[in-house]
């Protein structure tokens, strides 16, 4: 059981960055899978992005290029780091957890990860 809070959130300009972080109760670099995921009002949840137990990171097409997911392995703390942020990134983002560490591709793409936060909203305005 890993228990992931996200913090970080907040209300900026369009053109602007935040940080989110990902604290997890459990040591993350032991083969975890970790991945974040958004939630625009009306709209269904959405992939952003994720790292895998190797290190490898897939993003979206939507923020390639603007966001960054890293990890302090030594504190557990997952990030994604978002810059030249856009109305539409507007959403609750979440963090999610998986250790199927072999299956990370498949599980972020059907958003079936097992372990997940209870999400920071992010309001960018124009």
């Amino acid at each position: 059981q890993v228990r992931v809070v996200e913090s970080g959130g907040g209300s900026v300009q369009a053109g602007g960055s935040l940080r989110l972080s990902c604290a997890a109760s459990s040591d993350i670099d032991s083969g975890y899978c970790m991945g974040w995921f958004r939630q625009a009002p009306t709209k269904a949840r959405e992939r952003v992005g994720y790292i895998a137990s190797d290190g490898t990171k897939t993003y979206e097409d939507s923020v390639k290029g603007r966001f960054t997911i890293s990890k302090d392995n030594a504190n557990n703390i997952l990030y994604l780091q978002m810059y030249s942020l856009k109305p539409e990134d507007t959403a609750v983002y979440y963090c999610a957890a998986d250790p199927r560490r072999l299956y990370c591709a498949d599980l972020y793409w059907r958003q079936d990860f097992l372990f997940w936060g209870q999400g920071t909203q992010v309001t960018v305005s124009p």
